[in-house]
């Protein structure tokens, strides 16, 4: 079991000599409208990413990157245990965008939980089981090693299981390629 997450960044020196620029735990982060759920902003860039020296903070503002920016998350999903977000939607709302500014605009209205976006999404679970359910109403269970490439489709995520799941992805922003006509 991942009991913490960790993140070491490594760069360049003046001379071109690699060193280690940050080492050290990522702390996980929480909002009250998805109880339970941990989000570790591992790494992002806004910008066409390039080698060498790019600071150590990441970025993730706006949360899911634009067309030439990254981020590397790994989320941990509480069991589904029915347990739902207390407090008033719209202090909950705000919160959600406070803290990840742009994921509530991914989210369909009608549909709990699916979304979309103009991102590449590569996955792994890592522990536990996750159930993707897409637009067309097919499910799949992952379980661990199960990789998914996401390319924009509408989906959603579930864990129907009894213990946590833990799952890495890396966000890469691209263009819309789906025709929005008729």
């Amino acid at each position: 079991m991942i009991d913490a997450i960790s993140r070491l960044v490594a760069g360049c020196r003046p001379d071109g000599t690699s060193v280690v620029e940050a080492n050290g735990t990522v702390a996980p982060v929480t909002v009250g409208a998805l109880p339970g759920v941990e989000f570790y902003q591992v790494w992002g860039q806004n910008d066409t990413p390039s080698t060498g020296d790019g600071g150590t903070e990441a970025a993730f503002v706006p949360y899911f990157p634009g067309a030439d920016g990254t981020r590397f998350v790994i989320l941990r999903w509480p069991p589904e245990t029915g347990q739902s977000p207390e407090g008033d939607p719209d202090a909950l709302s705000a919160e959600v965008e406070q803290v990840f500014p742009g994921l509530l605009q991914a989210l369909a209205p009608d549909e709990e939980g699916h979304h979309a976006t103009d991102t590449v999404d590569m996955s792994i679970v890592l522990e536990g089981e996750l159930w993707l359910q897409l637009e067309d109403g097919s499910e799949s269970r992952l379980t661990p090693g199960s990789c998914v490439v996401l390319r924009g489709n509408r989906h959603s995520w579930s864990n129907r299981s009894a213990e946590p799941a833990v799952m890495a992805s890396v966000f890469v922003g691209a263009k819309d390629g789906f025709s929005k006509a008729g």
